[in-house]
């Protein structure tokens, strides 16, 4: 899963680099438009890579007196 996720980082990374590129090149406006958005969804989707996942912080029920549908849902740490 690393693996994976280190491949779509350099993925997302290269197509950065090579729109941005683009970019300094004669385009039409209507190229120009495209390269764009791409390297805005390209962009996007890296920051999404990179961002730490929700913590899910789970309890007993009878402990803690929630329900059974409560539990795995994103609840903030316990304080002590």
């Amino acid at each position: 899963m690393i693996d994976e996720n280190l491949a779509r980082l350099r993925a997302h990374r290269n197509n950065i680099t090579r729109y941005r590129s683009l970019l300094g090149t004669r385009l039409s406006d209507i190229e120009r438009q495209v390269i764009t958005r791409r390297l805005s969804e390209e962009m996007a989707a890296l920051q999404r890579l990179t961002q730490p996942e929700p913590q899910i912080y789970v309890s007993e029920p009878s402990a803690s007196g929630i329900s059974a549908r409560d539990i795995g849902t994103v609840a903030p740490p316990p304080s002590t």
